[in-house]
């Protein structure tokens, strides 16, 4: 029996070191995992906060007549072609927003 003791012995004093040294390693595995986590938690920048889209101004027919939108197209060409100031083309165009 003297034989078969040693074996058993060493295996488990090899065992009992193994299993403290990967304690021991998986603890310190941990705490630098933590650490890491920390550090990018001081430096990554904060949320953004996005404003929420201004809200379009109501319509009182919901949306833009053909009628409309034709009478825009027109008034764009003839600012284009130099006919209409800036002044002039914004005071029609706003003309005809307000009328829908």
């Amino acid at each position: 029996m003297r034989g078969r003791r040693r074996p058993l012995m060493t295996a488990a004093m090899v065992g009992g070191t193994a299993y403290v040294a990967g304690k021991a390693g998986a603890k310190s595995g941990a705490e630098q995992a933590q650490q890491q986590q920390q550090q990018q938690q001081q430096q990554a920048p904060p949320p953004q906060e996005y404003a929420a889209p201004p809200a379009a101004a109501p319509q009182a027919g919901g949306a833009m007549s053909q009628e409309s939108m034709d009478q825009l197209q027109k008034l764009a060409q003839l600012h284009e072609q130099g006919i209409l100031t800036d002044a002039e083309f914004e005071v029609q165009k706003q003309k005809i927003l307000q009328g829908m």
